[in-house]
């Protein structure tokens, strides 16, 4: 897709110095906002765009639209002091002199993040904002090849401006801590653009890694794929183990204690999010074959299933009230964005269980609290390892994956 510059914005608008340093699209999410307040911290003066009115007025009235450790007061203080706005108006865009675009792609549209038509659809409505002289910074997930079509599409649009990948490598819930703490990478394709790069993410930390742009694409495909096949094996080895009748968690335990080749076997559970599946998805799109993503994929997916089933096999779940645990993809957190919970509901519901669903930070139509569902459910399954769930006294059975109470039943 290609696009002509608007002559009536680009006219109203004056070409000279910019008043601010940075705007961020997409700039009011889980990856944008932290990057918003990380960089007005350190002395930036950052606009926050995005098209998602409520979250915009949240963060111009100085509250986080989501959950953030560490992020409430920074952002606070920024708001009082002008140095990070939020706006729905695409003009924005024109007075920064750097542009990060931080958006996802449709979804099921494009099953690598950021692919050419979604980077086409993020700069739709502020293409004829931008800038000769501008930063143009890919910030999300990318599908191989995205910075060379951003290339193009400026070069369509006629500016002067250089255009870099820089992506997001943070947690949600630990941004504000990892911002600041792990290395950045960083690439342009250009002397100069790599240097505007170094230059904008130094103020963060000064650990940056610099790449190509495609190898810089492919080091965070690379990056997620690994820990979602990581995720898988666990996920295997506890289905092997569930069907012998034994404790996967015991046998974690004992192979990785004080054992370093086996310290990186991450616990058994539910895999899920926006990032990991869509991204191990989008490296088998992109790619001639990944048979282990696909593998992977297979066991992460089919856990619910796994885990459903042996309950039926252990119970007469028609006959009983179930409480799912835990709708959030993962502890401490309130984005139910791909969890892994709603199947585990809908499975369960599908065996004719009457389920109810509740979660300590996950607001939405239909959750119950915590209270009622300890009350009425004949069977308990932990589904996200929430703090408040550790150490739960319960009557009833746990089916506990995770092992986050200590007192789960095997499957």
């Amino acid at each position: 897709m290609s696009f002509q510059r608007d002559s009536a914005a680009r006219d109203s608008r004056a070409l000279g110095a910019f008043d601010r340093d940075v705007v961020i699209v997409g700039g009011c999410g889980h990856v944008g906002l932290p990057l918003a307040i990380a960089l007005a911290s350190r002395g930036a003066s950052v606009t926050c765009y995005d098209i998602d009115a409520a979250a915009v007025a949240a963060v111009a009235a100085g509250r986080l639209p989501f959950a953030e450790r560490g992020a409430a007061l920074p952002l606070r203080r920024a708001v009082a002091a002008g140095t990070l706005t939020a706006s729905t108006d695409p003009a924005v865009v024109a007075a920064a002199e750097h542009v990060v675009v931080v958006i996802l792609g449709e979804e099921g549209s494009d099953p690598a993040g950021l692919g050419p038509s979604s980077i086409a659809g993020a700069l739709r409505d502020c293409a004829g904002w931008l800038r000769d002289g501008q930063l143009l910074v890919l910030r999300s997930t990318v599908s191989p090849g995205a910075t060379a079509v951003l290339e193009k599409l400026t070069a369509e649009l006629g500016i002067d401006a250089d255009v870099a990948f820089c992506p997001e490598r943070i947690a949600e819930g630990r941004a504000m801590t990892e911002l600041f703490e792990l290395p950045q990478i960083i690439s342009s394709r250009s002397a100069r653009g790599l240097e505007r790069a170094r230059e904008l993410f130094g103020r963060l930390t000064a650990g940056l890694i610099e790449l190509s742009p495609e190898e810089a694409e492919l080091a965070k495909l690379f990056s997620n794929a690994w820990r979602y096949i990581k995720f898988a094996a666990a996920n295997e080895m506890f289905m092997i183990a569930s069907d012998r009748n034994l404790d996967f968690e015991r046998i974690r335990a004992a192979v990785s204690r004080d054992y370093p080749r086996a310290a990186d076997l991450p616990p058994a559970g539910f895999a899920a999010g926006p990032c990991l599946l869509k991204d191990t998805a989008g490296l088998a799109a992109a790619s001639r074959r990944f048979t282990l993503g696909a593998a992977a994929i297979g066991a992460n997916e089919g856990l619910p299933g796994y885990v459903v089933a042996k309950l039926a096999q252990r119970y007469p779940l028609s006959e009983m009230t179930v409480g799912v645990l835990g709708m959030a993809f993962k502890a401490g957190s309130d984005d139910s964005r791909a969890s892994l919970s709603y199947p585990v509901a809908r499975l369960l519901t599908g065996q004719g269980a009457r389920v109810l669903c509740t979660d300590p930070y996950v607001c939405e139509p239909g959750l119950v609290p915590l209270a009622r569902v300890l009350a009425a459910a004949d069977l308990l399954v932990i589904a996200t390892p929430h703090p408040q769930y550790a150490g739960l006294a319960a009557r009833q059975p746990v089916a506990d994956i995770w092992g986050v109470t200590g007192a789960g039943v095997p499957l």
